[in-house]
Parts: C-alpha cells; sequence; structure tokens
C-alpha cells in the first residue's frame, strides 16, 4: 500500500517537498492543499509585475498541468480548519477529510496589519500574493501620492513600486535608518539617497499614528505619532508576518511565533513536519532556533522535509546560509545569513555606493549585508557554512578581496 504524503501549503516550500517526495517515491500518494486561487508563482518577481516592469506571464511557475504530470493532487481554494494528529486526519472547510501518513504544514503567514484607526481602510496595501500585487499596481498607476511603513527588506518593494509608478511617496520609518538592526546610518544612507532619487522620501522617528479617510472610506492621509500629516491615496504597509497556525491550536504542536522544528523539519509531534517562513527551525550554523523568510531557505527546506518525509528519518540536515538580493537600484545589495543577529559586527564605506558590514557571533561568521559589490558573499558565506573562528582577525573580512586561508588556524609548530 502506497505512502499518504499530505502538503498544506503551495508555496516554494510545499512545493520543492511535492517535487522531491514524487522523485524519490513514483508509488507514492502526494496531495497539496492551498487557500490560493492559483498555482505556485514567483514571489520575488511580483513586485517587478506590480512595479509595471513585467506581465503576468512569466510569473507563474506551476501550470495546474505540472500537478497532474506528476501524479500530484493539487486542491485550491481550499481552507483547513483543524488537524488531528492522533487520527493523521485533514479537515476542510467544505468537510472533506484527507488523510496522511506524513504530513507538511508549509502556510507560511499572513501580512500583520498596523493596529491603528482606519487600518483596513480602501488604498492601503499589503504585499505577500499576486492577487496583492495586482491590487497595488492598479492602485498605485492612479495615485499621486504615497505613505509606505515598514523600514525592510519588504516595505523597500512598496517604496520602489511607488517609485516606478510615479508616486511620490513618504516612507516613514520608526528609527534613524532603514533597516536598521542589519544596517548602520552610513550604509542606510546610500539607500535613503537612492530612494530619494526615485521620489520616495525617508522619514526617520516616525511611523503611523492613525489613518485618515474620505466620505467614502478611501484612505487620504496618514499622521504620525508626532502629529505630521502626510497626504497619500495609496498606501504600503510591510511590518511582518502573522504565521498562519490557527488550524493547529488544537493540537500538541510546539508553536512559537510559528512552529518549532529540528534541523530535519521535524515537529514534536510525530509524522508532521513543516518548511517555510512558518519554521522556527534549529539553525546549526548559529546553534539555536533561528527563523528566516528567504525563497531560497524555503525551498531547500521543503526539499530537505520531503526527503525526511520518504525516508521516515532524520536523514538530510538543513544547514544553508540563505542571501536576499534587491535589484530596485542602480547598484547590487545582497543580505546573507542572519545580518540583524550576533553580538559584534565590522563594518566599512568603499565608496559613495560600496559598504560591506559583516554580522558575528562568538568569533565567527553568521551573516552581513554588501552593497555595490557582492563579489565577496561567497566567500563569507563559507566562513559561516564552516564555522570558522575568525577572533582577532576579523579586519581582514573587510578587505576588497577576501581569502579563506587567512582565516585557517596557524599551522602547530
Amino acid at each position: 500500500m502506497s505512502t499518504s504524503h499530505v502538503i498544506i501549503g503551495d508555496g516554494i516550500a510545499g512545493s520543492s517537498a511535492a517535487e522531491t517526495i514524487r522523485e524519490a517515491d513514483p508509488d507514492a500518494s502526494v496531495t497539496v492543499i492551498t487557500d490560493e486561487g492559483e498555482a505556485l508563482y514567483n514571489r520575488i518577481l511580483i513586485k517587478e509585475f506590480a512595479k509595471g516592469k513585467l506581465p503576468e506571464a512569466p510569473i507563474s511557475i506551476h501550470e495546474p498541468g505540472w500537478y497532474e504530470e506528476r501524479d500530484i493532487d493539487l486542491q485550491l481554494n481550499t481552507h483547513v480548519t483543524t488537524v488531528d494528529t492522533d487520527a493523521h486526519e485533514i479537515h476542510t472547510h467544505s468537510g472533506d477529510v484527507y488523510e496522511y501518513d506524513k504530513l507538511l504544514v508549509a502556510t507560511g503567514g499572513t501580512p500583520t496589519q498596523l493596529p491603528v484607526d482606519n487600518s483596513d481602510a480602501e488604498g492601503i496595501h499589503h504585499f505577500w500574493t499576486f492577487q496583492d500585487a495586482r491590487a497595488i499596481k492598479e492602485n498605485a498607476e492612479r495615485a499621486e501620492n504615497g505613505v509606505v511603513v515598514g523600514a525592510g527588506l519588504l516595505g523597500i518593494d512598496l517604496a520602489a513600486i511607488c517609485g516606478a509608478q510615479d508616486v511620490e511617496a513618504n516612507y516613514l520609518m520608526r528609527g534613524e535608518c532603514w533597516w536598521r538592526y542589519a544596517l548602520s546610518p552610513e550604509g542606510a544612507e546610500i539607500i535613503h539617497d537612492a530612494l530619494r532619487e526615485k521620489g520616495v522620501t525617508p522619514v526617520f522617528d516616525s511611523g503611523v499614528d492613525r489613518f485618515e479617510t474620505d466620505d467614502d472610506g478611501c484612505v487620504e492621509a496618514a499622521v504620525d505619532p508626532n502629529g505630521e500629516r502626510y497626504d497619500a491615496d495609496f498606501v504600503g504597509a510591510a511590518i511582518g508576518l502573522d504565521f498562519n497556525t490557527e488550524f493547529l491550536q488544537d493540537t500538541d504542536l510546539e508553536l512559537d511565533d510559528g512552529i518549532v522544528v529540528d534541523e530535519h523539519m521535524r515537529t514534536n509531534v510525530e509524522d508532521v513536519y513543516a518548511a517555510g517562513d512558518i519554521t522556527q527551525f534549529y539553525d546549526v550554523l548559529l546553534g539555536e532556533q533561528a527563523q528566516n523568510g528567504a525563497w531560497g531557505s524555503a525551498k531547500e527546506q521543503g526539499s530537505i522535509a520531503g526527503a525526511n518525509m520518504v525516508a521516515d528519518g532524520p536523514e538530510e540536515a538543513f544547514e544553508w546560509v540563505s542571501s536576499y538580493s534587491i535589484t530596485h537600484f542602480d547598484f547590487p545589495f545582497l543580505s546573507f545569513g542572519h545580518p540583524t543577529l550576533g553580538d559584534d559586527s565590522v563594518e566599512r564605506k568603499y565608496s559613495e555606493n560600496e559598504w560591506r558590514r559583516v554580522a558575528l557571533k562568538d568569533g565567527k561568521v553568521i551573516g552581513g549585508v554588501l552593497i555595490g559589490d557582492l563579489s565577496p558573499q561567497s566567500k563569507l558565506k563559507k566562513l559561516a557554512r564552516d564555522n570558522v573562528d575568525v577572533t582577532g582577525k576579523e579586519e581582514l573580512l573587510l578587505s576588497e578581496t577576501i581569502d579563506v586561508d587567512d582565516f585557517a588556524p596557524e599551522a602547530e609548530q
């Protein structure tokens, strides 16, 4: 009798797991359940679509035929209401019941809504799905003034969309610079200047106290905690994710701002795995639980979960240094690993558009940010992957060209 694998979520983590399972076990039953109305698409490219730079066509990754060819049962527009881990059953909104031998939860998250007045007004957008991108593009194309909230990697996508769609926007940030936990003001100033060139004005020590609406319930302004008022007929908000775990509340799964898993993507409940944004995974490089929302990380986690589900045990471990690129400006930008963590860091500005910062923990590289010159990334990632102690040689991490051998322990006399 074939093994039944059920995957909840058809993002890159769930889809990658389905593909891995099918390749490893041609006879297994594989079902993918998603509450979205379309099959896997490229979350990285939807921002280019919203900017008006790409048509819809290249954004879809899997046509429905992809699943049929692989004998994967894809259930769109299907909302899971409960999971019974004792009975190995999944219940959906329509009353259907799916039985599983192995279950993967890869449901990701839903953008957090600002906890302020009128945050649900017409014209206030969160950016996560392809449907979101369509609504953002349509609104941005006719908007004149915009406000962006959320000084992180998703917020800057919304700022870039305003710039590309000629929306004069104010980017309201709570701290003194963009992505303040990963960049110092010196490095962030490169980003600030690039935003200004696109017609987006960074506003520091700000945020949103409330939104004002017109008589039709459409947003017309944001008021910050300082009492400053900013006209806006377009608002983009990206202040984080609420992880989609409501349907798991009655289970014994360990939930801690996501689903806690080990390095093999196993939860604390037998036969249940999790992958992607939703995981609080054991990061073997950090030596502690961590979270990571990067596309490549989610894809790798899905593959590892799928392999271990088929193997019925912990055969493969997740050892990954993720990276995230921003392509909105004339210069490249890349973050890797965990640039917001650590107990120390080194940084240097090399030129007007070139800067580097490397985050360290216990004398080891755990992440960083590269602006302008991305060539050191492979060497820095290798140092992180190999857990190399760089104590006393931190300044070498800022060399124009990094030589990994320079960090090798001194040969014994």
